[in-house]
């Protein structure tokens, strides 16, 4: 008689931990993108100078025109051709992870962050976790999205410092500075660009957008207060338990830590600098190369103050940059998807597609499907004030043809562009930061999948309610 075979094992994992490798999964869509361009005709909008100098889209002039099909050696050619165009993104990326190893390796981060939790308590530990998650969320409401990414370090070393994880600390920072951009009720680049287009007062509805502001980062925060719970309680294991965290992990006692007058006078010129930086954003208008130099700045001073010598400054630069240089590097890859859809210009007309259907159904449908719509088109469209610019004139006229306020229609446009950002792979600053905390992107995913779908959930509340009081 024939002997059986043993069974084999049924696999019992989630298609989320088969996700491949950031690299893997981000040329993958690069090949979906070159091969939609083959299918989907290049299409595009007439344009028309808006009252605040950009450019936007004349509704109802969607017409096609002569594309050009990515071709196999274009698939290859977007590859350096995205990393050239997302140059300042990687280089702001390679030049914080620099500074703080700097930072980190004069013992002023360590001291400082080991100081602050022996003020406060390990015991309390969860408080920390909630002001920190608000204080990159006002970041992200006032300051902006890209403008934060060098501050990422610092939360991913609080979280390792209360016996966290790399996830804790990319979601204290990294999720909290998303959804108070996505949120913000002053975002000049999403709700100010749309409300210019849609005709109304600069920033107006900002009571309701606040409150929605304040109730996300209350759901964040308790989200990341009960992994950390989780995490020590041993009810889940760390998927990043493997990475090294040298340079970002205390090496003692928390009862041990002193700041020293060396790590006060780098405090100041670190947040002075930064603050200078702030000033410079919002009176010249410095962006990621302004940030870029100011954190040498920063890296300089310190390695003055603390007397290193300018080989070992270099040394601790050039470690820090290695550190993340794959997430750095998968910047650029993610922008060679942008690089194939644009060469063939089927953008518009994804986003045309996408955009007429809304029309056929009941107002408070059609607002939620417009978060989904906006979630879908910010995958090809990663600019806040682009896909404004492209869906908003849309958008708006088809808001008042289907009972939808135009505040409501905005409103929807802020979630749907927004909190996709916290996993769309064309979204620079998002890798930018997942690099600086160490982090891979199939991981982060697992993560914060779950987070997501909550956060859509209370923003189609908000929406019902928007659509009940035909909010204006």
């Amino acid at each position: 008689m024939e002997a059986r075979q043993p069974a084999k094992p049924i696999s019992t994992a989630s298609w989320l931990e088969k996700i491949p490798h950031p690299f893997v999964l981000i040329f993958g869509i690069i090949i979906v993108a070159a091969f939609l361009t083959h299918i989907i005709p290049a299409g595009e909008f007439d344009k028309v100078e808006l009252a605040n100098g950009r450019e936007g889209v004349v509704p109802g002039s969607f017409h096609y025109v002569e594309g050009k099909p990515a071709s196999f050696l274009d698939v290859f050619l977007a590859i350096p051709q995205g990393l050239v165009s997302a140059a300042e993104l990687i280089f702001v990326t390679f030049i914080a992870g620099a500074t703080f190893q700097v930072l980190e390796h004069s013992g002023t981060l360590e001291n400082a962050v080991g100081s602050a939790i022996r003020v406060i308590g390990q015991r309390r530990a969860k408080l920390l976790i909630v002001l920190t998650t608000f204080t990159f969320g006002l970041l992200g409401a006032v300051v902006g999205f890209e403008h934060n990414i060098a501050l990422v370090p610092i939360a991913v070393i609080v979280g390792l410092a209360i016996g966290g994880d790399l996830l804790l600390g990319a979601a204290v920072s990294l999720g909290a500075v998303v959804i108070g951009f996505s949120t913000s009720p002053i975002n000049l680049y999403t709700v100010g660009t749309a409300q210019i287009i849609a005709e109304l007062p600069l920033f107006s509805g900002a009571l309701f957008r606040s409150i929605f502001c304040l109730a996300s980062l209350m759901v964040l925060a308790w989200y990341n207060c009960r992994y950390y719970s989780r995490l020590l309680n041993g009810q889940v294991t760390s998927t990043v338990a493997s990475i090294p965290t040298e340079g970002l992990a205390l090496a003692r006692d928390t009862e041990t830590y002193r700041l020293r007058t060396q790590d006060i006078m780098t405090l100041v010129a670190f947040f002075g600098l930064f603050a200078t930086l702030l000033y410079g954003v919002f009176a010249y208008g410095w962006y990621i190369n302004h940030f870029s130099a100011l954190f040498v700045m920063i890296a300089i001073a310190a390695a003055a103050i603390h007397r290193m010598s300018p080989n070992t400054a270099v040394e601790q630069m050039i470690h820090g940059a290695g550190a993340i240089a794959g997430g750095a590097l998968v910047i650029g890859l993610a922008r060679a998807i942008q690089i194939v859809l644009e060469g063939a210009m089927i953008s518009e007309t994804i986003v045309n597609a996408l955009a007429l259907p809304l029309a056929d159904f009941p107002p408070y449908l059609s607002a939620i499907l417009m978060t989904l719509v906006n979630s879908l088109i910010n995958v090809f469209i990663p600019s806040g004030s682009g896909q404004a610019m492209v869906t908003m004139p849309v958008l708006i006229p088809l808001s008042d043809l289907i009972g939808v306020s135009r505040q409501t229609a905005i409103f929807a446009f802020q979630v749907g562009d927004g909190f996709t950002n916290l996993i769309v792979p064309t979204s620079g600053g998002t890798l930018a930061m997942l690099a600086l905390a160490r982090v891979p992107f199939d991981r982060w995913l697992r993560f914060i999948l779950p987070l997501i779908g909550m956060l859509f959930l209370l923003s189609w509340v908000f929406l019902a309610i928007a659509t009940a009081i035909s909010w204006q």
